[in-house]
């Protein structure tokens, strides 16, 4: 009987689908926002709210820890120093998995090889701090004047 036994196995070997889900999270936190099927970002989610408990924990062990098991660096730099502090009062509950397509299943929006539902894993409240359009000038410098004609 298979009782408590919730790992999606996504047909692959454990090391391919713990490579594959460490990859899925590590285009998460850099990119935002993934389009995936909806059986791997289920599988993703997991592991996505996993790391962000660990980057908000922020102490050296935590972080040796999610590069142990993302396996880049930079995604671990990017997750401990902004995403983890944009959901420090939140617990738990970090993303979010919206489903492409229509309302039933008939219309929903499909892969073309194997028809497999898809969706968008993102996270949820995240503001990324936005550079500014238009510079502040340094201190000693100032704006060049506009000719008037």
């Amino acid at each position: 009987m298979r009782h408590l036994k919730r790992t999606a196995k996504l047909g692959r070997t454990s090391e391919h689908r713990n490579a594959m889900l460490a990859n899925l999270v590590c285009s998460l936190i850099k990119h935002k926002r993934v389009t995936t099927t909806l059986a791997k970002a289920k599988a993703a989610r997991s592991v996505a709210e996993k790391m962000v408990t660990l980057g908000k924990k922020g102490t050296i062990h935590s972080r040796r820890l999610a590069v142990a098991r993302l396996h880049q660096e930079d995604a671990a730099k990017i997750l401990f120093k902004e995403i983890a502090p944009a959901f420090k009062d939140r617990n738990g509950g970090y993303t979010r998995i919206v489903k492409l397509g229509g309302l039933t299943g008939k219309f929903r929006a499909r892969s073309q090889g194997d028809a497999a539902e898809r969706a968008i894993l993102e996270w949820v409240d995240y503001t990324a701090e936005t550079p500014a359009t238009e510079t502040a000038p340094a201190a000693g410098e100032t704006k060049p004047e506009e000719k008037k004609s």
